[in-house]
C-alpha cells in the first residue's frame, strides 16, 4: 500500500508461456492502484457507483454513496499534472473498482484508492479546469466546467444548486480581492523551506478566480498571474540562496496585464505547483545525483513512478502493461517486434516508456491520449508522404481574396511581409519573391489611401496573415518625456592695478612728466605717469582712488591712483522641452536659430549657408514588459559664440546615451563640468619684485569660473483611459 500520486508495479515475469505471462501482467495491474486487495473496509459509509455525462462544455460527475456524507470531502487540485482529488474520511470502496474511463470533453478517467479508513478519488484532466460540488441526496454532484470559467454547481438533474463547494483553477470560494489600476492585486510572496530541503514558494492570490499559468522554461520556473496587478511592495527579487533549498532567486515584475514570477533554481531539481483556495504553493524538490548514472540532469519525466522487472518479455507486453498503467490508448505498429530484458525501480512511466523506445529504435506519436508506436523509419517515411501530400494539396487548394483593413498600423510596413520593394516589384505570384508570407501562388497589394490590404492566397494562408494583422495591429502606448538641462556658472574675478607719477620742475630742470606751463607762478606738475598699470578688467569697470602730493615752491609732486574691481557672480540658465511619443518611436523637438555664413563654391563663387545653434531633444522609448522605459537620447544644446573670422563661432553641448528609468522616475543622464582658473600679472621688471613696494609697479588679474550642465529626464507611461475602463 502507497500513498496516492504514487504507483508502483513489480512484476517478475520469467521464460514462461504467452498466456502466461499474460496472466502475470494482468495480477500485477490489480497492484497498481495503490492499496492492498487485503485491506477491508470497515466504514459504515462506501462509494457504490460513479457516472457521468456531458452537458454543453461541463462535464457532470455523480458520486452515489451507500447515505448521505457526514461532512464536506477535503478538495484540492494540482496544476501539472492537471487533476483534481477528494478525500473522503470515513468512506470505503464499494465499486469494486479502481479506476473508471471516463473520456468526456477534458475528463479523462477517475482513480479511486483506499486507504486505511479514507477514500481518495482522482479525476485526470487534459488541462486546468474549475469545478463545483453539490449534495444531492446519496449523491456527491461534480461539476467540471470546460469552458475555463467558474464552475457552477447543478444537481443530478442538471439543475442550478447552492455550492457545496467552488474554486476556479483548483479550490475555493471568491473573495473579494483588493483593486490596483482598477485590476485584483496579489496580496503577499513568501518562501518556505520543507523537512526534506525542498523550496516552496507560497504566494497570496487575490481570489481564486485568478488564472495562474506554471510552466518550465530551460533551467527556470515561469508563472503568470492573468489579468493582475503587483503592488509596489511586491515588485523585488528575492535572494533565498541561504535557505538551502535548489531555488536561488524569485523575481516578480508586471508584464503588461499579467504578473511575472521567475523562480531560479540550481542544481537537479523537480517542480509541482498545488492550489488551496487563494493560495498557491509552487514547491521545487532537489533531486539526488546518482554516481551510477550516465547522465545527470531533469529530462522533462512528469509520470507517475513504476518498477518494472521483466525477463525477456515481448516488447509489445512491456507497452501493454504502461499502456494500462497510465490510460492512454497506445498503437503499435505490425512492425514491431522482439523481447526485451529490462529492470527499473521507481521511474517515471514517460521515462520507462522512453528506454523502452530507446533500447529497440522505436518512435512515437502522440495525439490526445493516443499514442502510435513504430520504427523510426517508418515514422520518418509516413510524415515526408504526408508533407509531399499536403504540397501537392496545396499547389491545388483555390485561391481566395480578402481584404484587411488596418486601425493603428501603416499598410506600408506590411512590404517587407509580401516581398514588395519600395519600387513596387514583388508580392505577385512566382517564386521571385524572397523572405514572403506568401505562398508561391499568392499576391497581395497595398492601398495606403484607405489603409488596406488585398491579398490573395490560399485560405491557409489568408488565416495567417489575419492571425499577424491581429497581433500587429494595436494601439501603441505613449510616453511623454521631460527633459530639464540646468546650465550653473559660478565666476569670481579681481583685478589691481595702479598708476605713479612723479615730476621735478625748475627753470632750468624739467624730468618727470610733459612740461605744463605755470599758473599764477605754479607749476601744478606733470600730467604724464611714470608707472601706468591700471586694473583691466574684463566686465565692468574698475574703480580707482588717486592721491597727489606735491611743493608749490619747489615745484615737485607725486601723484598715486589706484584701480580695483573684484566682481563675483551666479547664473543659472534652465531649459525644458518635453515631447509625446509612441512606444519605439523616434520623437524630435528643437527651438534654436540659424546661423548665415559664406562657403565658397568649386565655381570660386560663395554661397550663404546655415548653420543652426538650437536646443535639441531627440529620444526613442521603448516600454519594457516591468513597465519600465529604456530611452535613447540625443541631446544638443547650442548656443551662438564668439565672432570669427568668416562668421560666428558655435558653442556646443552635445549628450548622447541610452539609459532605463522606471516609469515616473528621474534620472540623470550626463553632466559636463568645465572650470577656468587664471592669474595673470604684469609688472615692471625689478621694481616690481620688491616688497610691498612692488605692487606699485605692477597689476594682477585672478579669474576663477566654473561652468556645469546638468540633463534630467522623467518619462512617464501615458495610460489608455479608454482601455483602463
Amino acid at each position: 500500500m502507497i500513498a496516492a500520486g504514487k504507483k508502483l508495479v513489480s512484476l517478475g515475469v520469467s521464460r514462461l508461456s504467452r498466456i502466461r505471462q499474460k496472466a502475470l501482467l494482468l495480477g500485477a495491474l490489480i497492484c497498481m492502484v495503490g492499496f492492498s486487495a487485503a485491506a477491508t473496509a470497515a466504514e459504515d459509509n462506501a462509494i457504490t457507483s460513479i457516472s457521468a455525462n456531458q452537458q454543453g462544455a461541463n462535464v457532470i460527475v455523480k458520486i452515489s454513496f451507500k447515505r448521505p456524507l457526514s461532512s464536506q470531502p477535503t478538495a484540492f487540485s494540482i496544476l501539472s499534472p492537471a487533476r483534481i482529488a477528494f478525500d473522503f474520511v470515513g468512506v470505503g470502496n464499494a465499486t469494486g473498482k479502481t479506476s473508471q474511463d471516463i473520456s468526456l470533453g477534458d475528463v479523462r478517467n477517475v482513480l479511486l484508492a483506499q486507504a486505511d479508513d479514507r477514500s481518495r478519488l482522482v479525476f485526470n484532466l487534459k488541462r486546468t479546469l474549475s469545478y463545483a460540488t453539490a449534495m444531492d441526496g446519496n449523491a456527491l454532484i461534480v461539476t467540471i466546467d470546460g469552458s475555463g470559467s467558474l464552475a457552477s454547481p447543478v444537481n443530478a438533474a442538471g439543475m442550478p444548486v447552492q455550492p457545496a463547494a467552488r474554486t476556479a483553477s483548483v479550490a475555493g470560494p471568491a473573495a473579494a480581492a483588493p483593486l490596483l489600476n482598477g485590476k485584483p492585486a496579489l496580496r503577499d510572496i513568501d518562501f518556505r523551506r520543507g523537512t526534506a530541503g525542498e523550496g516552496r514558494v507560497v504566494i497570496d492570490l487575490p481570489n481564486a478566480q485568478v488564472g495562474v499559468d506554471v510552466r518550465q522554461q530551460g533551467q527556470t520556473i515561469v508563472v503568470d498571474f492573468l489579468k493582475t496587478s503587483l503592488p509596489d511592495v511586491l515588485r523585488r527579487k528575492l535572494d533565498v540562496g541561504d535557505f538551502g533549498t535548489p531555488v536561488k532567486t524569485i523575481s516578480t515584475v508586471t508584464q503588461g496585464e499579467n504578473v511575472r514570477m521567475i523562480i531560479e533554481p540550481k542544481g537537479l531539481w523537480e517542480q509541482s505547483a498545488y492550489q488551496s483556495d487563494s493560495q498557491l504553493v509552487i514547491e521545487v524538490k532537489p533531486l539526488k545525483e546518482d554516481p551510477n548514472k550516465l547522465a545527470q540532469g531533469t529530462q522533462g519525466y512528469r509520470g507517475d513512478k513504476l518498477s518494472l522487472n521483466f525477463q525477456n518479455v515481448e516488447v509489445r507486453s512491456v507497452l501493454q502493461v504502461i499502456a494500462d498503467f497510465t490510460g492512454l490508448n497506445i498503437i503499435t505498429s505490425d512492425t514491431v517486434g522482439g523481447n526485451l530484458t529490462l529492470r527499473l525501480k521507481d521511474v517515471p512511466w514517460d521515462q520507462a516508456l522512453d528506454i523502452v523506445m530507446q533500447a529497440k529504435g522505436l518512435d512515437m506519436r502522440k495525439n490526445g491520449t493516443v499514442i502510435w508506436i513504430a520504427p523510426k523509419d517508418e515514422l520518418l517515411t509516413k510524415e515526408k508522404l504526408e508533407l509531399e501530400q499536403r504540397s501537392q494539396i496545396a499547389e491545388l487548394e483555390p485561391l481566395r481574396t480578402e481584404s484587411f483593413q488596418l486601425n493603428y498600423q501603416k499598410a506600408d510596413a506590411f512590404k517587407k511581409i509580401f516581398g514588395i520593394d519600395d519600387a513596387g516589384g514583388g508580392g505577385g505570384g512566382g517564386g521571385g519573391k524572397k523572405n514572403s508570407i506568401l505562398s508561391s501562388r499568392g499576391s497581395a497589394v497595398i492601398d495606403p489611401r484607405t489603409n488596406q490590404l488585398f491579398v490573395t492566397d490560399t485560405p491557409t494562408i489568408l488565416q495567417n496573415i489575419r492571425n499577424l494583422v491581429q497581433k500587429v495591429d494595436i494601439a501603441s502606448r505613449q510616453v511623454l518625456i521631460e527633459a530639464r538641462m540646468v546650465e550653473a556658472n559660478d565666476g569670481f574675478s579681481r583685478n589691481l592695478g595702479v598708476k605713479l607719477g612723479f615730476g621735478f620742475n625748475s627753470r632750468n630742470v624739467n624730468s618727470g612728466g610733459s612740461q605744463v606751463a605755470p599758473i599764477n607762478g605754479i607749476v601744478p606738475g606733470s600730467s604724464g605717469n611714470s608707472v601706468n598699470l591700471p586694473a583691466a578688467p574684463a566686465t565692468g569697470t574698475a574703480g580707482s582712488v588717486a592721491l597727489t602730493l606735491f611743493n608749490s615752491a619747489a615745484s615737485k609732486f607725486i601723484s598715486l591712483e589706484l584701480s580695483a574691481l573684484e566682481a563675483d557672480g551666479q547664473g543659472k540658465i534652465i531649459s525644458s522641452p518635453r515631447v509625446v511619443t509612441a512606444d519605439q518611436q523616434k520623437a524630435l523637438i528643437e527651438q534654436g536659430v540659424e546661423i548665415p555664413y559664406q562657403n565658397a563654391t568649386s565655381s570660386g563663387a560663395t554661397s550663404v549657408e546655415f548653420k543652426k545653434a538650437n536646443l535639441k531633444l531627440e529620444v526613442t522609448p521603448q516600454i519594457t514588459p516591468d513597465g519600465n522605459v529604456i530611452l535613447t537620447v540625443d541631446v544638443t544644446n547650442d548656443s551662438v559664440g564668439d565672432i570669427v573670422p568668416g562668421g560666428v563661432a558655435i558653442n556646443t553641448k552635445h549628450v548622447q546615451t541610452q539609459v532605463q528609468v522606471e516609469n515616473g522616475g528621474t534620472v540623470v543622464i550626463g553632466g559636463i563640468y568645465t572650470q577656468t582658473v587664471s592669474n595673470a600679472v604684469s609688472k615692471i621688471p625689478l621694481l616690481g619684485d620688491i616688497p610691498v613696494l612692488g605692487y606699485l609697479f605692477k597689476n594682477s588679474a585672478v579669474t576663477n569660473k566654473r561652468t556645469e550642465l546638468l540633463i534630467f529626464l522623467t518619462p512617464k507611461v501615458v495610460i489608455d483611459r479608454i482601455a483602463a475602463h
